[in-house]
């Protein structure tokens, strides 16, 4: 899932919906979020790795990078008995599965890249007022952190966002692993991490990208630049789709994940 970002962000209904057509489904809480593991106490100050890592330049030390989370999924499914997946990732997400397949080719039946970008800061950057909304810290008590999470809004569908579901979200989450303080590292994983231009020009997993239109935090060029790079993926631009999964669109993403997994499944 996206930055900070539980696995209950995969909705339920949405995972056996998915298994309905066919797939064996696992989500799973990234390091630094939800019930997984976590740094405690670890600071980063990310300033310095994000001006060094929009500048080109080499970035600070930082304590994992998307590669890490990558080897995290891997092990999953090492534990799972599973030789092969198809990789699903949304947001950063999708960053970690790209490196997956980027890294570990062997274990991917395909790869879908939802609403992300290829780590180049010329792609995919968000809009100031979701940008603000994203790096704006969370209120610590619960009543103030589920009324701020109306400013999540800014970047999700016009059409089909709703304030209400939005908030009972937000409780969910609060009441299940509220941690601010893992976002500071994933963040810094993902700009630490660099841009993987080359290695999806170089990359052979049957791909799958999905985007939104009306994605304002990270905007429509990053799936359109992540499919250029990619030789023969396929693109599926949405839109009434933001930077979100809203249930009216659950059929047609649903639809395209089945059918390009069952194409995939037989590859060698």
């Amino acid at each position: 899932m996206p930055l900070t970002a539980q696995l209950t962000s995969w909705p339920e209904d949405f995972c056996k919906k998915l298994a309905d057509a066919g797939l064996f489904v696992i989500r799973f809480d990234n390091r630094d979020c939800g019930l997984s593991s976590k740094l405690d106490g670890v600071l980063v100050d990310i300033a310095p790795v994000m001006i060094a890592a929009l500048a080109d330049q080499p970035v600070p030390p930082v304590p994992y990078t998307l590669s890490d989370m990558a080897a995290d999924a891997v092990g999953l499914l090492d534990h799972l008995g599973i030789v092969r997946a198809h990789i699903m990732g949304a947001s950063m997400g999708g960053m970690i599965a790209q490196t997956v397949a980027i890294e570990h080719p062997s274990r991917c039946l395909s790869l879908v890249s939802v609403m992300s970008m290829p780590g180049e800061p010329e792609f995919g950057q968000p809009t100031p007022e979701a940008a603000a909304a994203l790096l704006a810290p969370p209120p610590l008590d619960r009543a103030a952190y589920i009324a701020a999470s109306s400013n999540w809004m800014t970047w999700q569908s016009k059409k089909h966002r709703d304030e209400d579901r939005t908030k009972t979200q937000a409780a969910a989450d609060y009441d299940r692993s509220f941690y601010p303080e893992g976002a500071t590292r994933q963040l810094a994983a993902i700009y630490a991490s660099g841009r993987r231009t080359a290695a999806l020009a170089a990359l052979q997993v049957p791909t799958l990208i999905i985007h939104g239109r009306d994605d304002t935090l990270i905007t429509p060029s990053g799936g359109l630049r992540t499919a250029e790079l990619i030789d023969g993926a396929n693109l599926l631009l949405l839109a009434d789709m933001g930077h979100d999964l809203p249930e009216p669109l659950w059929p047609v993403v649903i639809d395209a994940v089945a059918s390009h997994t069952s194409r995939s499944t037989t590859r060698p």
